[in-house]
């Protein structure tokens, strides 16, 4: 009898075991903590571009003038072109932290030209005297390229180089003081021009201070050496003179500007998000009862 009961409970013990090791085989483990999934990332095209918009004054340096044909007794006694402001725009490209190019357009507002010629027929004679005055403009569309130098506090000094076209035009240019001769007496010819323009290679150098207000906002004070070619003119004459060709040669200015940067189409990323993976449910079986013997 003892010995019937002792293998009751081994029995039994076993079953239990069995049952417990197969209900664990059926049930799946918990499932896992959710996994962190890295929001996208935006377009790298997108905060790469960039809109300049600038205005300034420009010191004009004097230019060398030639006048066509130029008589044996006549001299240039002196000429100049009067300061100027502009007004422009650009698109850039930011090629990367440190190098970025654009391709600028600007207007040049007229400014004041003169030309003065003096003239001694036979070089000894009284002398007469010439005042020519017209006005300047230009357009200037220049391809640039620039090195920003690193950045302290929000300030960042960089260098460029930028090279193009200028439409340079000669307008209302005339004689207003036709053959003056020394004794006061006026001659019976006077000049007045045509109003040419003619397209020059320009080319410029650049150096200046960026300021950043926000990421994509900046504020530039720069810089710049100007060479836009030279301007033409010819000036039909009233009398046996005929015409004259000027051509001033050299025109080049000293320009200080002051330009806003936006950093076109900057997105915001999204916020980062959890992601929970999928777990396969757990699968439940029926156990047999168990049964006893005796």
């Amino acid at each position: 009898m003892l010995v019937r009961r002792l293998n009751f409970f081994i029995v039994a013990g076993v079953a239990l075991a069995g049952a417990s090791a197969a209900q664990a085989a059926d049930y799946t483990p918990p499932p896992p903590p959710p996994v962190y999934a890295p929001p996208p990332q935006p377009e790298p095209c997108c905060d790469t571009w960039y809109l300049r918009g600038f205005v300034g004054a420009g010191i004009n340096s004097k230019s060398t003038l030639d006048v066509t044909p130029m008589p044996a007794d006549t001299n240039i006694v002196s000429n100049s072109l009067a300061d100027s402001y502009f007004i422009g725009g650009a698109v850039g490209y930011n090629w990367n932290s440190w190098l970025r190019f654009d391709l600028s357009a600007e207007y040049r507002a007229k400014s004041h030209v003169t030309a003065l010629i003096s003239s001694q027929p036979g070089g000894s004679g009284p002398v007469a005297v010439d005042q020519y005055e017209g006005s300047l403009s230009s357009w200037v569309v220049l391809a640039n390229a620039f090195i920003d130098l690193g950045t302290w506090d929000c300030w960042t000094p960089f260098v460029g180089a930028g090279i193009g076209g200028a439409y340079n035009t000669i307008s209302n240019f005339t004689d207003v003081t036709p053959n003056v001769d020394a004794f006061g007496a006026t001659g019976s010819s006077f000049g007045v021009g045509r109003g040419t323009s003619t397209w020059n290679v320009a080319w410029a150098l650049y150096a200046g201070v960026s300021y950043q207000v926000t990421k994509n906002f900046n504020i530039d004070l720069t810089y710049r050496y100007l060479n836009y070619g030279k301007a033409k003119e010819t000036v039909d004459c009233n009398g046996a003179s005929g015409c004259n060709d000027f051509e001033f040669k050299d025109l080049h200015s000293n320009d200080i500007m002051l330009g806003l940067r936006w950093t076109c189409c900057e997105t915001t990323p999204p916020a980062p998000r959890y992601v929970q993976p999928y777990v396969q449910p757990p699968v439940y079986t029926e156990q047999p009862p168990l049964r006893s013997r005796g």
